[in-house]
């Protein structure tokens, strides 16, 4: 037995080194071997968990920090590893349990706060999630997020955009369960939406790029309709699943309008399917756009369409909404003519759809 304690003590202090360095499969194999060998030890189980949430195993590493919290009922680390796999799972209400229980016990952590903001706003709670972000602003936590997620819970007006960590780290975690998750529970259609009445028409594009382009939903549907298809995304692992369907002649990562620069080669069709969702002021798009745009091209795109009088609102959901007049007022600030709009659903959230606007400008 003593000999199995060593052994298993060397394992989780190499799986310690690991975690920190960041190599959370090496990591998962140590706390693994350790616990093989020393079963049920809390400090194991909770490091493991801690990794496999690391890893996007959200359901495994629940089930072990609850099997720690069983023996440690008050242990804070567990506490708030299980409220985030809890949470990546949607079991908010669960949760903001345990994220309660552990501010209970450590008031200080600022993690936790900004965690227990979220789950609040997801749940509609908006005074108390404001109440959060502003504890966790005064805790230290991340100045900026903290600030986007207050605005959206109504508490700042809202930021231009998103912040640009914020949305790329979403996307790197969401990428391998993007389509599924999109097309089969949110019953998204934005790219058929966009594209199928530009095949109508019958036009071939000579040089086309998908703006934001993810995992290359739209892409494949504009593949037939160009000659030399672009694709840009803010996520490498979004890019990187672009790049596996084959139908892009060029893909590269970066911000979308530090893509289009002056001596880009110049574009008849830009097409944008629920990027804007993460922007708010949309000159700078539009601008980098119009001076990237042939004269007769085509720029269409989707938002979450508001009837607010102002141009944006941010909501609760940490996504922009865009009025149709700021797209009318945009269109002729920066040289297009509206061709078309129409108003559909463009997903679906918490079970209700949500109104999106569609248009289709011309270049003038």
């Amino acid at each position: 037995m003593s000999g199995n304690f060593e052994q298993a003590r060397d394992f989780f202090k190499q799986g310690i080194a690991h975690y920190e360095a960041g190599r959370f499969a090496q990591a998962e194999r140590d706390f693994s071997a350790s616990l093989a060998l020393v079963p049920g030890r809390v400090s194991t189980l909770t490091n493991l968990g801690a990794t496999r949430l690391k890893l996007g195993k959200f359901e495994d590493a629940a089930d072990l920090l609850q099997e720690a919290l069983a023996q440690e009922p008050d242990n804070v680390e567990a506490l708030g590893h299980r409220a985030i796999a809890l949470a990546e799972l949607g079991e908010h209400p669960a949760a903001l349990a345990c994220a309660e229980r552990a501010l209970v016990l450590d008031p200080a952590l600022a993690p936790i706060w900004s965690l227990r903001g979220n789950l609040l706003n997801e749940l509609r709670r908006l005074d108390e999630a404001r109440i959060c972000f502003e504890k966790a602003i005064s805790l230290g936590a991340d100045n900026e997020l903290n600030r986007y997620c207050l605005a959206a819970a109504g508490g700042r007006p809202p930021p231009v955009t998103a912040p640009r960590f914020y949305v790329e780290s979403l996307f790197d975690s969401y990428a391998d369960d993007f389509e599924p998750h999109l097309l089969q529970v949110l019953n998204y259609r934005a790219p058929q939406l966009l594209v199928e009445p530009l095949a109508r028409e019958g036009r071939k594009f000579s040089r086309a790029l998908d703006l934001g382009c993810g995992t290359g939903l739209c892409g494949v549907l504009m593949r037939p309709l160009v000659a030399e298809l672009d694709g840009v995304d803010l996520s490498a692992n979004m890019v990187a699943r672009s790049a596996a369907r084959q139908v892009y002649d060029h893909l590269e990562q970066a911000d979308v309008v530090k893509y289009l620069r002056p001596d880009r080669q110049r574009y008849e069709l830009v097409l944008s399917a629920d990027v804007f969702i993460y922007v708010g002021a949309l000159e700078a798009v539009f601008a980098a756009v119009a001076q990237a745009m042939e004269i007769g091209g085509v720029f269409c795109f989707s938002v979450e369409s508001t009837s607010d009088e102002s141009d944006y609102v941010l909501r609760p959901s940490l996504r922009y909404a865009h009025s149709a007049r700021y797209i009318r007022k945009l269109s002729e600030q920066y040289g297009f003519e509206i061709q078309r709009t129409s108003e559909h659903p463009i997903r679906d959230d918490q079970r209700s759809p949500i109104a999106g606007l569609f248009a289709w400008l011309r270049r003038r």
